[in-house]
């Protein structure tokens, strides 16, 4: 006999009431943890990023709900957790609780005109909050695409006054060709263009010429 869905009447709520059952019911999801997830994290992330780029607006809104299902997943299988158990509640108690720590200009008496001003006040609550932290490079995430990451870690170094090698006219082995690329992420930083979004257009207009050539 079928289970009739959850009918709360908040969108939000039924998505994680929907998500609950699923954990109770399915015997793929019951066998999956926070490690198994991280595949389908990544690809649904990946796949919002084409939607926002070259999708329909259709495209965008399933997208976003796919990446939010990874969300209500991982915290479901938290909720479940015998030591440290935390649930969707609490993960968006706390980002609400953070995103008025960081906006005092909105939910304070601080003043922020310019989006320059904004910045400030954003990494000034940032730096109180993770003032254990020892580096700057700390929270930067390895696993981000290395453009992005390059990108990511140049604006790191700036903060401590550290630029990456001079690029080779021609590199001549992969050590260089390494240099090569990092100054081109840094021309790119400095321009205020997205070296890991540059790339992925010129990918595309790659695959349409591949799928020309197969078509002629």
């Amino acid at each position: 006999m079928s289970q009739p869905l959850p009918s709360s009447s908040d969108a939000l709520r039924r998505a994680a009431e929907t998500m609950h059952a699923v954990r109770d019911r399915c015997v793929w999801t019951q066998r999956i943890d926070h490690d198994d997830l991280v595949p389908y994290l990544q690809e649904e992330a990946a796949e919002l990023v084409d939607a926002v780029e070259t999708g329909t607006r259709a495209d965008l809104k399933e997208e976003l709900g796919d990446l939010l299902w990874q969300v209500l997943f991982h915290a479901e299988i938290a909720s479940r957790d015998d030591q440290d158990p935390f649930d969707i509640d609490d993960v968006a108690d706390a980002l609400a609780e953070k995103m008025v720590r960081r906006h005092p200009h909105v939910f304070g008496d601080a003043v922020a005109t310019t989006p320059e001003q904004v910045l400030v006040h954003w990494n000034a609550a940032k730096a109180a909050e993770k003032r254990t932290r020892t580096s700057v490079l700390d929270g930067v995430s390895t696993h981000m695409p290395s453009l992005a990451l390059a990108q990511k870690m140049l604006g790191k170094a700036s903060q401590v006054g550290v630029t990456g090698s001079p690029a080779p006219a021609d590199p001549a082995d992969e050590s260089e060709l390494g240099d090569a690329l990092l100054a081109l992420v840094a021309r790119a930083r400095s321009e205020g263009w997205d070296a890991e979004r540059a790339l992925r257009r010129r990918l595309r207009a790659l695959a349409d010429e591949v799928r020309a050539a197969e078509s002629s």
